[in-house]
């Protein structure tokens, strides 16, 4: 239901959980072996010297500084903007109004996600098949969808569930006024195990 692009998301934090792993593994290393903590110091050792010698090779005209320290900050400054770029194209998240309708001069009307919630609740009182049920709305870039999950009784059939989904989903549009985007699912948990199972009639 929303823009977040969650196996790319996974793939940056094993990443970046590699990186912080490999990071302490050093770290540790280097504190309980003495050859691997001198190896270590020698290499941080050369490296601030060739900072220091890089630094010294692109001096600012007529001031204290060097052309390397401003293109570390540019490039500080490219990736943070970057970042923000990226964090502000995720999903929108979760909301709890689906829809508005604005009248002008008369004002606006606004259905929340709980009117629905409830209504569906309603609607599936007494209802063999399903056990619970979840309705939420989510923001993307494209508007407002709706997600309704439903929680199905142990040995109910996955084709009378379906076409309860698709009479709920026609009932919510009924409801609105207007079609919707809606994601179904339909998924088992604690209450369908505990449930007793439906038996055919």
């Amino acid at each position: 239901m929303s823009n977040t692009n969650r196996a790319l998301n996974r793939i940056l934090l094993a990443l970046a959980g590699l990186v912080l792993l490999a990071a302490g593994a050093v770290t540790a290393a280097a504190g309980l072996v003495p050859d691997i903590a001198a190896s270590w110091t020698a290499t941080g050792t050369f490296l601030m010297d060739q900072a220091r010698a890089a630094l010294a090779s692109a001096p600012l005209p007529g001031r204290p500084g060097s052309w390397w320290s401003v293109a570390a900050v540019a490039v500080f400054l490219v990736a943070a903007a970057l970042s923000v770029a990226w964090l502000a194209s995720q999903g929108g998240g979760r909301t709890p109004r689906l829809a508005r309708d604005d009248d002008g001069d008369r004002g606006a009307t606004t259905i929340d996600a709980g009117l629905i919630g409830t209504a569906v609740s309603e609607a599936l009182d007494g209802n063999r098949l399903v056990v619970g049920s979840n309705v939420s709305a989510w923001e993307n870039r494209r508007g407002t969808g709706l997600r309704l999950r439903l929680e199905a009784r142990k040995g109910a059939s996955p084709r009378e569930l379906a076409d309860t989904a698709e009479e709920l989903v026609r009932g919510i549009d009924a409801l609105i006024g207007h079609p919707v985007p809606v994601l179904v699912r339909i998924t088992t948990g604690v209450r369908s195990r505990v449930a007793g199972a439906d038996r055919a009639r």
